[in-house]
């Protein structure tokens, strides 16, 4: 075993003294600093999954859009898009906000025209269904939850729904359109919930001035989030599409949402990192306090003829293996954190802490999910940090002079 390594190690072993206390204080601060990094990445991306999994079940993956006016022949495009492989299913569409009208009570939200027969196709969000069914025929409505809620809707209400062609066309009058509320679903995400209602395309057309066509053309595919088989399918539906079409992924009609987690969740890593950074001059601490204790130790080594860097690199092993000590067991404790998570929130929740209200997130349980790189990087800074924090207290100790340190006792 190196010199240098048995000394740190000796160093390192257990007394009963001021200087044991100071060296666990700064372990335990290491290992809470960890913890809390982990835990909030790993909620943090448990997050970002979720919005990714709720928009890809209830939004399409594929939009597609004429560069000019409507799309034509929308049906003939529909099964030449569904033979392409990894397209599941394809289907004309018309989106655009209305006014809805229950009882005197108004909202604002957004008519999504679909296929009648098989809503579920594009949305399989709303297959989780509060009330009601999916039968949409025969001018049938499906609304979620918080809109229902806000309107105080029930399965088998009639609905008015005003064109917004009133508003672009003034001098045309269009009577309301009476739809039956079918079905009311939950989707677990309140800009769904709230914003959105379906209607079959029929309808769509009607309140939009349209006797046939289409405004879009929504495309799911098997494999959404695998990036080379995505971009292969898209690619494949641009080609069969060719000139006169403009198409969007979900990646970029939701580049704003995911752009502000992936901020968010990079701001809260950089906010909590100064933990560790304060945990890690704690070690510094300890060191500077071992070094003044151990003078004559230091002075008697050097005359004895051990160099410089041995006694440096005793010092920096020194503070290596404390930084050591706490990342590892604070990746440990982060999983056990992780792993109770639940019953931790449901603990705080009968102290009257509410954490994670489900009326909120619409979530029974905090989403997470550990990424094996980050808790690699947390590490490598542990200790990258851990070095530049060591390397002052054991240069002042390789530097001193034997006479001067032996000296002093």
């Amino acid at each position: 075993m190196p010199f240098a390594l048995f000394l740190a190690l000796k160093y390192l072993k257990p007394k009963r003294s001021f200087t044991s206390v100071v060296t666990v204080i700064s372990v335990l601060g290491v290992v809470l600093g960890v913890a809390i990094i982990i835990i909030v990445r790993a909620v943090m991306t448990g997050f970002g999954d979720m919005w990714r999994e709720k928009i890809l079940a209830f939004k399409p993956h594929i939009t597609i859009r004429a560069e000019q006016g409507v799309i034509q022949h929308e049906d003939a495009l529909c099964h030449r898009i569904e033979a392409i492989p990894g397209v599941l299913a394809a289907s004309p569409g018309i989106e655009s906000r209305v006014l809805a009208e229950f009882h005197h009570r108004i909202l604002a939200p957004v008519a999504v025209g679909v296929d009648p027969g098989h809503p579920e196709r594009l949305h399989q969000a709303i297959t989780n269904l509060v009330d009601g069914s999916l039968a949409l025929a025969n001018d049938g409505v499906l609304v979620g939850i918080d809109l229902a809620g806000s309107l105080g809707l029930r399965v088998g209400d009639k609905l008015l729904v005003h064109s917004p062609m009133n508003l672009v066309k003034p001098d045309e009058v269009r009577f309301p359109e009476e739809l039956e509320v079918r079905g009311i679903f939950q989707a677990g995400q309140r800009d769904v919930d709230a914003d959105f209602i379906l209607v079959p395309l029929s309808v769509a057309r009607d309140l939009m001035g349209m006797d046939k066509g289409a405004l879009a053309i929504h495309i799911k595919t098997d494999r959404p989030q695998d990036i080379q088989a995505f971009a292969a399918c898209v690619a494949a539906v641009q080609q069969v599409l060719g000139k006169g079409y403009r198409v969007q992924t979900w990646q970029e009609i939701d580049r704003e949402l995911f752009n502000a987690l992936a901020v968010e969740k990079n701001m809260m890593v950089i906010l909590l990192m100064f933990i560790t950074v304060v945990a890690i001059f704690c070690v510094t601490n300890t060191l500077i306090v071992i070094t003044v204790q151990k003078t004559d130790e230091i002075g008697l080594l050097k005359a004895l003829g051990f160099s410089s860097r041995q006694v440096l690199w005793t010092f920096v092993l020194h503070g290596w293996m404390q930084c050591l000590a706490g990342a590892v067991l604070g990746i440990g404790l982060a999983m056990l954190v992780l792993t109770n998570l639940q019953h931790v929130v449901d603990f705080l929740g009968r102290c009257g802490l509410q954490v994670f209200p489900k009326s909120i997130y619409g979530l029974d349980q905090i989403p997470w999910r550990v990424v094996p790189t980050e808790i690699a990087q947390v590490a490598v800074a542990v200790i990258l940090f851990c070095s530049l924090a060591s390397f002052l207290p054991a240069w002042r100790a390789s530097r001193m002079d034997p006479v001067v340190a032996l000296r002093r006792e």
